[in-house]
């Protein structure tokens, strides 16, 4: 049996982070204590770069163009999606949640969801209490660990590909010749 897991060593990665500004008591604390997490664990304060966005339903599009920009090994995205007394918390949280996948998928890099969806004001303010399991820390460990796993199945694959032939040449035709 092969097991391979990610590290926490962040030392010369870079990240891109999304955080939507609506529920700005909690994405707040989110975002903080995300760059805490990132620092932490060895990432320069050049290597983040923090990009606000009105709300969670825009997380998405900006999350896409910077996961496809090559300049982040990860994008993390941070928002606070609460019910409400009306069906938008479900279409918001749906289509956030898709958008991430999208484009984490249309990239080839880890695009982290670190939006909280809760029923009450008191669950997302627990969720981004610091002295408890804030989830914007959590989602910067989760990017870490998941840029370190695509690294070394990135490896794997490149020392378990057979090398690669040269080209055949058509039947008949003679090797060219150099011009000296």
């Amino acid at each position: 049996m092969k097991l391979r897991k990610g590290s926490q060593d962040a030392t010369g990665l870079t990240f891109g982070l999304v955080a939507s500004r609506f529920n700005k008591f909690v994405t707040s604390r989110l975002l903080t204590e995300c760059v805490k997490a990132l620092s932490k664990a060895g990432v320069a304060d050049d290597a983040i770069e923090v990009v606000r966005v009105p709300g969670a339903f825009e997380i998405p599009l900006v999350a896409r163009q910077l996961a496809k920009s090559g300049r982040f090994d990860a994008v993390i995205c941070l928002g606070a999606v609460i019910r409400g007394d009306t069906p938008h918390f479900e279409y918001i949280s749906s289509e956030v949640s898709r958008g991430i996948l999208q484009a984490s998928m249309e990239s080839n890099i880890p695009v982290i969801f670190g939006v909280l969806t809760t029923d009450t004001v008191a669950q997302a303010i627990e969720r981004a209490d610091p002295d408890k399991l804030n989830r914007g820390a959590d989602a910067a460990k989760t990017a870490i660990e998941m840029v370190n796993v695509m690294r070394l199945l990135k490896k794997d694959m490149t020392e378990d590909a057979p090398p690669s032939a040269a080209p055949a040449r058509p039947a008949g035709r003679p090797a060219a010749r150099s011009k000296r």
